[in-house]
């Protein structure tokens, strides 16, 4: 899914108005938000925490200090492994690590939604919705996660 979509689909989800035009930069097309007023926003997460804060729902960026941190955290994962999958054998590694670490959780900050769990699913659901059943049953925990 391409990222304007993706800010599109939250967009609707955070209970935003439609309006905000999204265009794309170079070569890895990143997202640039021009906004009304100021300077224009560039990238993914910048854009994100910036419709999240717009539509008062901060909570979504994490309630303490370390789950704050955890939040960004994820995000940055985001964009930097998960955007950046160019094998099968790399998408096949993220989803075990994935499905690891969600071995004992319910979100990736532990028992609360975020930003985080937002975009990464945005960002997965490509890569669920294509791998096989043989497949699928390797990354059980990130396959109910992208259901959830």
């Amino acid at each position: 899914m391409a990222a304007a979509a993706e800010l599109t689909l939250l967009e609707k989800s955070l209970g935003l108005s439609k309006g905000n035009k999204y265009s794309a930069q170079g070569e890895r097309q990143i997202p640039v938000l021009q906004t009304n007023n100021g300077p224009s926003l560039t990238g993914l997460t910048t854009i994100a925490t910036h419709l999240v804060k717009q539509a008062n729902k901060e909570y979504l960026l994490g309630s303490t200090a370390e789950e704050k941190a955890i939040v960004q955290q994820w995000l940055e994962y985001r964009v930097t492994r998960v955007d950046g999958q160019s094998t099968k054998e790399d998408l096949r590694t993220l989803l075990k690590d994935l499905n690891s670490y969600l071995e004992d959780k319910v979100y990736l900050t532990g028992h609360n939604f975020t930003l985080a769990d937002i975009l990464l699913y945005y960002g997965l659901h490509r890569f669920i919705v294509s791998i096989c059943v043989t497949d699928s049953s390797l990354v059980f925990r990130v396959s109910c996660y992208s259901l959830s």
